[in-house]
């Protein structure tokens, strides 16, 4: 059964293009990606990205279970603040969902799965509830609120004409602001927070941010927005037969914090070395070469394409791809884009700074 927004209705009544996403229908573009993209990077949009997964943990023992759940350490943190992290499959240690953990009080948390992988997520909480041998609380509760990403130079400036303590949550900071959690997180390189509302406020939310001139933005922008910022998607950077250390995400794997789900399978890797890399193609002309697409080095294939697209700040195509981890900046290599070779210089993200 396709899931609906909470915002569904004002999304129809802009003239959304919806498309199925994730198992939701979800807005791609209003007014197009190209001018949707640009007023993120130049001025502020709100994105609905009320198809990520909310679960919430409230409880004494929700820190033990979290932190056997997921790669990162919960120990650098505290409450009030956010956290990027990883939940690896067991065997082989790839990115079952990468994923935001949002610890809003001393015992509360949020964990922000992707999508379509909300009931992963659940399933491995699960399972380490059975290992922690302790009944700790936690409910999906994506199905009552929304969540609204508003991001951009003047994000916070906009914001504040609707709520001035939302517009002040400093970055990667979460609060509690009357009866929405705020977080200073977002997904297209620029600063901002995202907000979790309750369903029955969120169109009233909504309204208030397109009133204050905060421009309406689809999926389709963000796509176009995280890829200049080098960030990953799951099922395309991330996903079966994908480790964090081929993905060039190391950083989030704390191997001083004890054992973890799937350390073993990663240790592993660790110490053989990864077969393939993560790194970024900037490709000579407007022509995107997407998804699946064949990297080229000296003529034979070595590597492939996980997303790609136009830069719209670039003026020309970017991509991701997995090369041999022998391959630096600066290599020259080709992609074969149905039959045709576009040169590509290799480079390391983000490709667009703020």
């Amino acid at each position: 059964m396709t899931r609906r927004s909470p915002l569904d209705a004002r999304h129809r009544a802009l003239g959304a293009r919806m498309v199925p996403f994730g198992g939701w229908e979800m807005p791609i573009h209003y007014e197009g990606v190209l001018a949707e993209h640009r007023a993120c990077r130049e001025h502020a949009a709100v994105f609905d990205v009320s198809h990520l997964g909310s679960v919430e943990c409230d409880d004494p023992d929700a820190f033990g279970l979290l932190q056997w759940l997921l790669t990162n350490d919960l120990g650098r943190i505290g409450p009030g603040r956010t956290q990027y992290s990883h939940l690896l499959d067991p065997d082989d240690a790839h990115v079952v969902d990468d994923v935001i953990v949002w610890w809003v009080a001393d015992h509360r948390f949020f964990v922000m799965p992707n999508a379509s992988n909300t009931d992963d997520l659940v399933a491995a909480m699960r399972e380490g509830v059975n290992r922690v041998h302790r009944a700790v609380a936690f409910t999906d509760v994506t199905a009552s609120r929304a969540v609204l990403a508003v991001q951009g130079p003047k994000a916070r400036e906009l914001l504040a004409r609707v709520s001035p303590e939302a517009a002040a949550v400093p970055r990667r900071a979460v609060r509690v602001v009357g009866e929405w959690i705020v977080a200073g997180t977002g997904y297209t390189g620029e600063d901002g927070v995202e907000i979790h509302v309750d369903a029955g406020g969120a169109p009233e939310l909504w309204d208030a941010l397109v009133g204050a001139g905060v421009v309406p933005a689809g999926l389709g922008a963000r796509d176009t927005l995280r890829l200049e910022a080098g960030l990953p998607l799951h099922g395309h950077e991330l996903g079966p037969g994908i480790t964090p250390l081929q993905a060039g995400l190391g950083w989030v794997v704390a191997w001083g914090k004890g054992d973890f789900r799937g350390r073993a399978a990663l240790e592993r890797e660790r110490e053989r070395g990864v077969a393939r890399r993560l790194t970024g193609l900037s490709l000579e002309g407007r022509q995107p070469a997407r998804d699946g697409a064949p990297v080229l080095r000296g003529g034979e294939p070595v590597g492939v394409v996980t997303s790609g697209n136009f830069s719209p700040v670039l003026g020309h195509a970017i991509a991701l791809a997995f090369v041999p981890p022998d391959v630096v900046a600066g290599d020259r290599l080709e992609v074969d884009v149905r039959g045709r070779r576009l040169p590509a210089t290799v480079v390391e993200p983000p490709f667009v700074r703020r």
